[in-house]
């Protein structure tokens, strides 16, 4: 099954996707309601934007595998575990999928169709992730001065490095910039419902490497069954296959994200501004077979054997209050998701992450 595809373009080239929203209403406003439908129905589509080009993928994904190959003991020395891993390099084997120790998912899953179960790994992921944060930082005090805005790690001998992920995460943000306006038009809200929250938040450009020459076996588990945290995630094409996501109906489909396009995948904090009517999509990242298909390739032309993701975490500002949104409040799951500061929230994921 190929995942919806939408075209920013039309949307862009209607004030640019500025002013006030009536224009863009009057339009564009079927295009702004089938994203909205998309989210709603399958917690997932394919975006095409003008401003992020393949070449701004690539570039960024060659940079990533140099570093990714590079020994273990000088990418440690970006590791900073004082921050829960909230900045710099994630090692191989820190991360710990929920569906390992959630007895709940277990549970749900179990009771899934075996065709559309997930892999259940058998330890930590067995990737490495680079946290790099992007765009400006809240001046209040609560949370400066914890994880959640910590000061950036740059490596050394990359000189091309910040500008290199600054260029990339500034046009994923404003890719899903328009994806949140677009679907705050669609559910009938005002334009800015979700954008004017993400002002100064924590967002991430969050790139994984995972080892094929280590792990190409078929099954192997990069990223375990789970969720994102975050408000909506966006990432570019991978130069290997491998990530599965569950639709909202869960159907398990493996994605392929065409050329020219970036995938986006709801996360649990729209979830909680739209009172579960967007779900956060479950997915996971194996070595499948289309994955081994593109090892031999890529061996074959003496390419890269690191998987990278160029996955960027967009947030709700941590001082910003977590609720539903408009007329997601009068909804009868509305009780489920009690106003909340969205640092706080994610202050208890990551606590979770710890224990």
């Amino acid at each position: 099954m190929d995942l919806p595809a939408i075209d920013l373009a039309p949307y862009l080239s209607v004030d640019g996707g500025g002013g006030d929203g009536s224009k863009v209403a009057s339009e564009q406003g079927e295009l702004c309601r089938e994203v909205s439908r998309i989210l709603r129905e399958m917690g997932a589509l394919l975006v095409k934007d003008p401003r992020c080009t393949v070449d701004d993928n690539d570039r960024f994904i060659d940079m990533m595998e140099k570093y990714f190959e590079s020994p273990p003991e000088f990418k440690r020395l970006q590791e900073r575990p004082n921050f829960h891993y909230q900045v710099g390099v994630t090692p191989e084997g820190v991360e710990v999928p929920k569906s390992m120790v959630n007895e709940e998912m277990q549970a749900k899953i179990k009771a899934m169709p075996k065709e559309s179960q997930p892999s259940i790994p058998r330890g930590p992921d067995c990737k490495w992730r680079y946290m790099w944060r992007s765009g400006p930082q809240t001046s209040k005090a609560r949370f400066r001065v914890q994880e959640l805005n910590a000061e950036p790690v740059i490596p050394e001998g990359f000189p091309e490095w910040k500008e290199t992920m600054d260029s990339l995460a500034y046009k994923l943000l404003s890719a899903i910039g328009v994806v949140a306006e677009m679907a705050a038009i669609g559910f009938g809200l005002p334009k800015d419902a979700f954008t004017s929250i993400m002002k100064q938040a924590p967002h991430y450009l969050a790139p994984t490497g995972s080892d094929l020459c280590r792990y190409g076996q078929e099954g192997s588990v990069f990223a375990g069954y789970h969720y994102d945290l975050n408000f909506l995630t966006i990432h570019g094409r991978s130069r290997f296959p491998g990530l599965n996501i569950w639709l909202n109906n869960g159907q398990k489909v493996e994605v392929e994200v065409p050329v020219g396009y970036l995938l986006v995948q709801t996360g649990k904090q729209m979830e909680w501004l739209t009172a579960g009517e967007c779900q956060a999509g479950m997915h996971e990242v194996i070595v499948t077979k289309r994955t081994i298909e593109a090892i031999k390739l890529a061996s074959a032309q003496n390419r890269s054997l690191w998987r990278v993701s160029s996955t960027f975490f967009s947030h709700i500002a941590s001082e910003a209050v977590l609720k539903p949104l408009g007329h997601f409040a009068e909804s009868p799951l509305a009780s489920k998701y009690p106003p909340m500061c969205a640092g706080e929230y994610v202050e208890r994921e990551l606590a979770f992450q710890r224990e």
